[in-house]
């Protein structure tokens, strides 16, 4: 058949059949990075994770919101493997780093020992010294860490995570103790990392505003289980249509009517009431 022939029988094809065969194959799904299937955590008989499924993909930027007491810290120090599965379902890689709200440098080393802490290899001063530019601290080497700001600590935190080139990295509520600015430049810092490193990322937050303006999926945990998944397509810089209706949803879920006036309101509002 030659060309002529083969157009004249394509195009006598229904519509959504040429469309079929027009589209190319979609990639096969990557396996995730985390899952756990029916995870259930106890203390006592005070049962803090019921039940719970959970996957993470490659590269994904995933939230979770809750209040204080649904589950969240136990959740991650299971996922950062600090807390034993006790043969359950969960697949959660080896290699992987945790980031807390506390910067937790050890103040008698200078930043790149704090950075290069663990490091085998021989490499570990350029090492440290390269995840240390990336992150704009390459002139605060040799500083200790009681003269670095809050931003410039958690830098350093955010550094010494990366240098290990983790699959999942975890951040605990990593910008709650920053200033409103500093908050914002530290967003910006870790999208350009996530960007640059594509680790599978899982952020702990309280707030909902930051959920929305950084991640791909928003999960809401409460008693224990996943009530609430929410996925943004927008991309990021540009969800002002969908950030008011999708606030409000997320604020549902947490027992939170939301609140009428600005950004900053309601900012202050969410943090006031979780």
């Amino acid at each position: 058949m030659n060309a002529v022939s083969r157009l004249a029988r394509v195009t006598r094809l229904p519509l959504a059949e040429r469309a079929i065969q027009a589209r190319p194959p979609e990639p096969p799904k990557a396996d995730p990075v985390v899952r756990l299937r029916g995870f259930s955590r106890s203390f006592g008989s005070n049962r803090i994770i019921d039940a719970l499924d959970l996957e993470i993909a490659p590269g994904e930027f995933v939230a979770l919101l809750g209040r204080s007491g649904s589950g969240k810290t136990t959740l991650l120090r299971t996922l950062a493997g600090l807390d034993d599965a006790n043969g359950q379902h969960a697949l959660i890689p080896q290699s992987r780093a945790v980031v807390f709200q506390d910067a937790r440098l050890l103040p008698w080393k200078p930043v790149w020992r704090n950075v290069a802490l663990g490091l085998k290899g021989g490499d570990e001063r350029a090492s440290a010294e390269a995840a240390l530019r990336e992150v704009g601290l390459g002139h605060r080497l040799d500083a200790w860490p009681l003269t670095l700001s809050g931003g410039e600590a958690q830098r350093t935190a955010l550094a010494r995570a990366l240098v290990r080139q983790p699959q999942l990295l975890l951040l605990d509520e990593p910008f709650a103790a920053l200033d409103a600015l500093t908050r914002m430049k530290m967003h910006g810092l870790v999208l350009a990392l996530w960007a640059a490193h594509r680790p599978a990322v899982l952020m702990v937050t309280h707030d909902v505003d930051e959920a929305i303006a950084l991640a791909d999926r928003v999960l809401v945990l409460d008693g224990g289980r996943i009530i609430a998944e929410e996925r943004i397509q927008a991309p990021r810089g540009e969800r002002t249509a969908a950030v008011r209706p999708l606030r409000t949803r997320l604020l549902a879920h947490l027992g939170v009517e939301a609140p009428q006036g600005s950004y900053a309101d309601a900012v202050a509002h969410v943090g006031a009431t979780l």
